[in-house]
């Protein structure tokens, strides 16, 4: 536990760093511009269809009108561009963690690696394609199970735990495995991933968290809505140093962790090592033994 606490403390120091900062603009750009391209070719055709979506349940309309009743009737022109940002927050949220582990991570592991552990040897254990397909892979399985959640969703209490949870379980997954990409062996990877995994799960559950409150925004009122266009490019960039600060936090743990296990694996050989005893010092139990001298045939001559 101390070494989690440890490790948060210097992932939010890192965080200042004008290395960490500068490297963050990258994601941010890459997402303001696919963000604002996509909004306008297809905001206004998105929001109008999921309008004609929700006017074809007879519940949402009761659902309407009962806030109509309630002197909520604005939040009716509202609720298709709030629909719509919510839908499209995953993908925004997605976009920005891969952007982060492809664009950010290696850089922000070497500068843990240079500034704390420049004697940690690399083993090399993943490589770059193995890296992708493990990203893939684990992406594939998140957007799974945020579809098949989508129902659960509805429940107020439900809707505050799940998607953290899937966020977090594919930030331990990316961000884990790319800090130990190029330090730990693929045995090493996998014994910490195993070992530890309680520990990492906290990490990634606790950035998931963080990754979700620009999302409240959203959630605050119609004014945040007609302030998307200049509040988007500020959730993008708050999703994007929160992402960067889990690869920081899981750096910092990782290599730690890694630098402890090879250290009590070098102790406990060199204990081995210690309780050996050269061979030509051991006595061989199969030569005869050494006759006594005699007293009788070993006394000098008497010369007088």
């Amino acid at each position: 536990m101390s070494l989690l606490f440890d490790s948060f403390w210097r992932a939010v120091a890192y965080c200042v760093h004008p290395r960490v900062i500068a490297l963050s603009f990258l994601p941010l750009i890459l997402m303001v511009v696919l963000s604002f391209g996509l909004g306008y070719f297809f905001w206004e055709s998105a929001v109008a269809s999921v309008a004609a979506w929700l006017e074809a349940f007879d519940l949402v309309q009761a659902f309407l009108g009962w806030l109509e009743r309630l002197g909520l009737g604005s939040l009716r022109t509202v609720f298709a561009p709030l629909l719509v940002l919510v839908m499209a927050t995953p993908l925004i949220v997605l976009l920005c963690l891969l952007l982060v582990a492809m664009f950010m991570t290696p850089a922000m592991v070497e500068l843990v690696a240079q500034r704390r552990f420049a004697s940690l040897e690399r083993k090399h254990g993943g490589s770059l394609l193995t890296s992708i397909f493990w990203s893939l892979g684990s992406t594939l399985v998140a957007i799974v199970a945020l579809v098949l959640s989508m129902p659960l969703w509805l429940v107020p209490p439900l809707v505050l735990i799940l998607p953290p949870l899937i966020w977090g379980w594919l930030t331990y997954r990316v961000f884990a495995f790319d800090a130990l990409a190029a330090h730990a062996s693929s045995d090493e990877r996998k014994a910490i991933l195993r070992q530890h995994r309680g520990s990492l799960l906290v990490i990634g559950v606790l950035s998931g968290y963080l990754g979700a409150a620009p999302s409240l925004l959203w959630a605050s009122g119609a004014m945040f809505i007609a302030l998307a266009p200049l509040l988007v490019p500020v959730a993008i960039w708050v999703y994007t140093l929160v992402f960067a600060f889990a690869s920081l936090w899981f750096a910092h743990f990782c290599l730690a962790v890694l630098q402890r296990q090879r250290a009590l694996a070098s102790d406990v050989v060199d204990v081995a090592s210690s309780r050996v005893e050269p061979a030509a010092s051991e006595p061989n139990l199969l030569a005869p033994p050494e006759a006594a001298p005699n007293p009788i045939f070993n006394t000098p001559p008497d010369r007088t």
